[in-house]
């Protein structure tokens, strides 16, 4: 729909499994979305990490509204028990729900900027009774605006991944150093990234979902390979809540992860480095070392697998009014549900419309990337914040005030502020994950290995 038409749309930025099961919410709704993708086929960051199990089973990653609009495609649902891998997500819910949705879903289009047409950022009058404009570039270089009555920012945080630096900014030398360094969870099963770590030394530097799944597989590959080995960097110490919920998980698959993270260390396969905040990276020959806030120094590493979380990309819009928290980078009615500052991994509690608002009336960021900076999101949640906004922008505010989603606990975890404390939350005695006062390569772990490493890209927890 170019920029002159009568009735603009409802744009949708990313088809990734929000932005998607938005688009299937609006069309309920009798609204008419439009989904701008910047990759050249649906759910293209998911696709990046195709080789990676989640820990959510089927069930919990498919969207109500999507599944109503594929089922009258004669489409057949996945065993809700199972668990899928992100290739198994692509290819049996994400393109054909892309599919359903026809000309609806534009690929290869990247969105560059969002504004109020005729109003920059600092405009008031007549603000809120003008479209959106979406300005987008497509793949050969040819550049368009759409107008748009409402905008849905969900293109996730996969495009930006947290430096490897300890203060949020690119430790010295990391850029210097990105032919050793990567961002994303190896695929082992690519012959060309399994010879960069089989007989090798890897540091894998982050304590989440995804750096246990790291651990995993390069457990597996040392067991294959002799000379593998993992060094698993992190800025805290090790204590029981390190590995995550394990039986006491209810997400039973994220908890089987930790416990074969354990196993990784405890078989000898990973030796961890605790207390170590890097800041910067040195050229040892053809080898990494790390060089921490306070000096300490690593052994010399083969690459370096930086998983220490996500960010969301702002910067194309400039010209919006957003209301976010300045720490995570979420909308700030949301913020305090999720802040790692204050909780330890608890339950995060439904929510939509409400907390989702911005100062820029009917502009929404939603999914991954209204979490900001923190760690903890699930595809449930984004379902549901997608219902909400969709009946709220249909102006049925009672829907959109409804909570329809029960979440499972999250199980035992600790959030990265409480982590960093001594004794915080605990009233001395340690407190939840105590920090030695120099690094320490230490080789423990309990627990018996899980057979399927899993994660969930957006998700876990801490």
């Amino acid at each position: 729909m170019s920029e002159h038409a009568a009735q603009p749309p409802v744009v949708v930025i990313g088809a990734g499994p929000i932005g998607l099961a938005a688009a299937a919410h609006l069309l309920e709704r009798g609204l008419e979305p439009l989904v701008l993708e910047a990759g050249p086929a649906a759910g293209a960051a998911v696709r990046q990490w195709s080789h990676v199990r989640l820990f959510s089973p089927w069930a919990e990653v498919i969207d109500p509204a999507a599944e109503r609009l594929l089922a009258r495609t004669g489409w057949t649902r996945p065993d809700g028990a199972t668990y899928p891998s992100g290739a198994d997500w692509v290819e049996q819910y994400l393109q054909p729900l892309a599919d359903a949705l026809g000309a609806r879903v534009r690929y290869s289009r990247q969105v560059t900027g969002v504004a109020r047409a005729g109003r920059d950022l600092v405009v008031d009058a007549g603000r809120a009774e003008q479209p959106f404009t979406v300005h987008v570039e497509h793949a050969d270089g040819s550049a368009e605006r759409i107008l748009a009555r409402s905008v849905l920012d969900a293109s996730g945080t996969w495009a930006t991944p947290n430096p490897l630096g300890a203060n949020g900014l690119p430790a010295l030398g990391e850029r210097a150093a990105a032919d050793r360094i990567s961002y994303r969870v190896p695929d082992l099963t690519d012959p060309a990234v399994r010879a960069r770590h089989a007989g090798r030394r890897t540091a894998v530097v982050g304590s989440g979902a995804s750096a246990f799944t790291a651990l995993a597989q390069l457990a597996d590959l040392a067991a294959d390979t002799p000379g593998t080995h993992t060094v698993w960097v992190l800025r805290r110490g090790i204590t029981g809540s390190t590995y995550g919920g394990g039986p006491a998980d209810e997400l039973p698959a994220r908890g089987a992860l930790g416990l074969r993270a354990k196993a990784a260390v405890e078989d000898g396969h990973a030796t961890a480095l605790t207390g170590f905040r890097t800041a910067a990276v040195e050229r040892a020959g053809e080898r990494l070392v790390l060089v921490s806030e306070e000096g300490h120094r690593s052994d010399p590493v083969d690459q370096v697998v930086v998983l220490t979380g996500l960010r969301p990309d702002l910067s194309f819009l400039s010209e919006v009014r957003l209301g976010l928290d300045e720490r995570l980078q979420a909308p700030a009615a949301l913020a305090p549900l999720i802040d790692p500052n204050q909780h330890s991994c608890g339950t995060v509690y439904p929510h939509g419309a409400a907390e989702l608002s911005q100062p820029e009336r009917d502009f929404y960021l939603l999914g991954a990337k209204s979490y900001g900076r923190a760690p903890t999101f699930l595809a449930m949640t984004g379902y549901e914040q997608v219902r909400s906004v969709a009946a709220a922008l249909a102006g049925d505010r009672e829907a959109a005030a409804r909570v329809e989603l029960v979440l499972p606990e999250t199980g035992v975890c600790g959030g990265a502020g409480l982590y960093d404390q001594p004794d915080a939350a605990q009233g001395g005695g340690g407190g939840c994950c105590s920090i030695p006062a120099a690094p320490e390569v230490l080789s423990i772990g309990l627990g018996a290995p899980a057979t399927t490493p899993v994660t969930a890209t957006g998700s876990g927890c801490c």
